[in-house]
């Protein structure tokens, strides 16, 4: 299913989004997360070890909530599954290109802790308001 154009504009604006993830009580974790979107999936990057990346490996299943800056009542929400996780330059490359759109600067190397992985969200369902 690719993605909604109006999801997808939202995803590649300096839009913040919340990135719900199960944790393994059974219990839901919400981060506040930069975001990013190819025509297929929403993407989202974090970091190994993470406790985000800890709870898609066990349960792919997440929702994203992409809040319009300019006008927060205008929002998408898509729920999915993760598809994907990419590790390596690719996730380098793409963190460094969302933090340019963030902060305008690539993505501090000293901020790394791990490796980066990028996470492929398949959208099951997508929803816009506003």
């Amino acid at each position: 299913m690719p993605i909604e154009p109006t999801i997808l504009e939202l995803a590649k604006g300096a839009n913040f989004a919340a990135f719900t993830t199960m944790l393994p009580s059974g219990l839901p974790m919400t981060h506040v997360m930069w975001v990013d979107a190819d025509d297929e999936h929403v993407l989202i990057n974090t970091e190994i070890g993470r406790q985000k990346h800890t709870n898609a490996t066990k349960n792919p299943k997440v929702a994203v909530t992409i809040i319009d800056k300019a006008n927060p009542y205008h929002y998408a929400e898509v729920r999915g599954e993760v598809v994907e996780m990419v590790t390596g330059p690719e996730a380098r490359t793409n963190i460094d290109e969302i933090s340019q759109k963030y902060t305008g600067n690539p993505y501090p190397p000293e901020n790394i802790k791990t490796e980066r992985v990028l996470l492929r969200i398949r959208p099951d369902r997508q929803r816009v308001w506003g």
